[in-house]
């Protein structure tokens, strides 16, 4: 199967690091404005998207590019008959955006997967695993820390995504949708949001800390505290960002800093390790290689996808959502 992917940035090494592991996959390109950017990638080095298209005429459309880019880039997927398209998270720059080219897909039968790849970490998929099981009993409350330690400073990302600074959405738009989704993926959908946020760096544009709570049907509850200012205890801050918790009626699965996750029994002070502390390859548990495996597989056997854009969109409508309780400081039902 042949993949050509848009964009060599920061973030794009993990796609094309993943896709060469998978014996049955081509990569018959890379695109970039900066053609030496696409040229050391090692694929074939194109400047132009569509001139890539044309030339490789690939089955699957990997977009690694920020979200003013999508759009244009789907439209070319769509009309060069890619297989597939998988495009980078945050989908689009706004949700009518997102809710366009996702029709556009829709009527060309051309499956838009968001490479929304915090789901396809081990930790969030053994605790899934475990709590469909029962092993915490009725699950109650979700809450991760965001601890990142990066965001100090007027140099705050310009090492790694300088573009970070000036994003007028930052904390909730480019970090803490991985969460909207992973809650989503753990709990189902939430039915309210209530967030409070604020810019704690004067050198950036956007939001860097805030907390956000997430309503359910049935009384759960989630709480997503982010503050990129502050810091984990971890080897990697980069490995999972903080730190959660999944509590239930018969326990608690702790996640810590280093990707272990710990199982306490109800009225027990002592836990067991149910996920050790690994030597995974790629980033963050090699959940962009998982994705990726995963979209692939799914155009070969037709299994079903997970965050097809379809899907997706309510994760930008629960977006848009904590950004107007922010605004409001009021409760709103998604």
């Amino acid at each position: 199967m042949k993949v050509a992917c848009l964009g060599a940035g920061y973030f794009a090494r993990f796609h094309y690091g993943a896709w060469r592991r998978m014996k049955e996959v081509d990569l018959v390109g890379a695109c970039d404005q900066d053609l030496d950017k696409a040229e050391a990638t090692g694929a074939t080095a194109f400047a132009d998207l569509d001139h890539m298209l044309s030339a490789t005429q690939p089955d699957i459309l990997d977009i690694i590019t920020p979200p003013p880019t999508h759009a244009t880039a789907i439209k070319a997927g769509i009309a060069a008959g890619v297989k597939a398209i998988i495009c980078q998270k945050p989908f689009c720059t706004s949700l009518e955006e997102a809710k366009e080219v996702t029709e556009l897909a829709k009527s060309a039968d051309i499956p838009l997967i968001i490479h929304e790849n915090f789901r396809f970490q081990p930790w969030y998929r053994a605790a899934k695993m475990m709590i469909d099981q029962g092993e915490i009993g009725t699950p109650m409350q979700l809450s991760f820390r965001l601890r990142t330690g990066d965001g100090q400073g007027p140099d705050a990302y310009l090492d790694r995504q300088p573009y970070f600074q000036t994003m007028p959405r930052l904390l909730i738009h480019e970090t803490a949708v991985h969460w909207i989704d992973t809650f989503r993926y753990l709990f189902g959908r939430p039915t309210a949001v209530y967030a409070d946020l604020r810019r704690l760096n004067p050198a950036i544009a956007g939001e860097d800390a805030g907390h956000v709570l997430f309503e359910y049907a049935d009384g759960k509850r989630a709480l997503f505290d982010g503050n990129r200012h502050l810091d984990h205890a971890a080897k990697n801050h980069r490995l999972t960002l903080g730190e959660g918790l999944f509590e239930g009626t018969e326990g608690t699965l702790t996640l810590t800093g280093n990707g272990a996750l710990h199982l306490r029994r109800f009225g027990e002070t002592d836990s067991k390790v149910v996920l050790p502390e690994m030597a995974w390859l790629g980033f963050a548990g090699d959940c962009v290689f998982s994705l990726q495996l995963h979209v692939f597989e799914g155009l070969m056997d037709g299994r079903p996808f997970e965050n097809e854009a379809s899907d997706y969109l309510f994760v930008r409508e629960v977006e848009d959502a904590i950004y107007r309780s922010s605004q409001s400081r009021m409760r709103v039902e998604v």
